[in-house]
């Protein structure tokens, strides 16, 4: 314990010695206005208690034997509550640090994301994208080219926080980078794997599906990464079907190869495509079965796609009483005409 400023000492004693003959409101006042002059001088909690033992024994030298061993035991209870009180608020403000940080990080993921959802006369498309924690590992991409084709990709980053927050922002520019990819699904992921084998750490991967919509012939060609199918829904006979693909998550080996498929679509017909965080959506009874998101989607199969999103995301989030247990990203494509 540091000795106490003399200053401090002689100002504490005058205010106790003048408030032990008039309990008087300004001696009430000095106290508050000397309170301030602790904290300046940082005097800790059990500091102050020993100044205070001290002053009132300077001040009332035959106290009580038992008056002098409760002080003691004071004394003792004040230094234990003081360290506690200090390794607290030390823990307090690395805290706040640390979700200072995270706010930045998660601004910085939005800044990512794109900013609107493309309107197109033959497509209409619902976008929901939900972080379950402050920052998000999923992410999603749209891409319009002067060639009739709309590219869309989403990903999910195995690893959550600021890592992922830096993961995302590497692979929206390797995207941006490879224009001339965007209309061959297959080259775009292997040319992105090895952009991520080269430079995230070994115990981070990326699932992703990529997506290119020709608006001229509506045939949607696309390829996997490791990631969870979506579905495709065939409005003239009522059924979805998975849109299953093979293919190794972003960075684990360098060579990986990623096969291409295409699907005719028709009017009426959707692309579902999602993150694990809706198919793997936990409620008291356990996980939801894929089923069972289709037949939310088919609940809502007449709405606009924004709205059938929107509400597939408010029935699975009341299912988990409206606490996300992990990232959800559904996008919804649907041919108009």
């Amino acid at each position: 314990m540091k000795k106490v400023d003399v200053s401090l000492h002689g100002m504490y004693k005058s205010i106790l010695e003048g408030y032990l003959l008039t309990s008087s409101e300004h001696s009430l006042y000095e106290a508050q206005k000397f309170s301030r002059e602790l904290i300046k001088e940082s005097l800790s909690p059990e500091e102050m208690v020993n100044l205070h033992v001290t002053v009132v024994q300077e001040l009332i030298p035959n106290l009580p034997n038992e008056v002098l061993v409760a002080n003691e035991l004071l004394l003792e209870v004040m230094v234990g509550y003081g360290l506690a009180y200090r390794e607290h608020q030390s823990l307090r403000d690395r805290q706040k640090q640390l979700d200072s940080e995270f706010a930045v990080a998660a601004e910085m993921q939005q800044e990512l994301l794109p900013k609107r959802v493309p309107i197109l006369e033959s497509l209409d498309i619902g976008m929901k994208s939900v972080a379950a924690s402050l920052v998000s590992g999923d992410y999603y991409h749209f891409n319009e080219d002067d060639e009739w084709h709309l590219g869309v990709a989403v990903a999910d980053i195995i690893g959550k926080g600021v890592p992922a927050a830096l993961c995302m922002s590497m692979i929206k520019y390797a995207m941006d980078s490879l224009p001339e990819q965007r209309l061959q699904p297959g080259a775009l992921l292997e040319n992105l794997n090895r952009v991520v084998e080269q430079n995230i750490s070994s115990n981070m991967f990326i699932t992703m599906i990529y997506g290119s919509y020709d608006l001229r012939n509506h045939i949607f060609h696309y390829s996997g990464a490791g990631h969870e199918p979506g579905f495709y829904y065939e409005a003239r006979s009522g059924q979805f079907v998975d849109l299953a693909t093979k293919g190794l998550v972003l960075g684990l080996t360098k060579k990986a190869k990623f096969h291409e498929y295409e699907k005719k679509i028709e009017v009426g017909d959707l692309l579902v495509l999602l993150s694990d965080g809706v198919t793997e959506c936990r409620t008291e009874n356990g996980f939801l079965e894929r089923i069972e998101v289709t037949k939310l989607i088919k609940k809502y199969i007449d709405l606009p796609a924004q709205e059938i999103v929107e509400n597939v995301y408010y029935d699975l989030e009341r299912l988990q009483n409206f606490e996300l247990k992990d990232d959800f990203t559904l996008m919804i494509i649907k041919r108009e005409v």
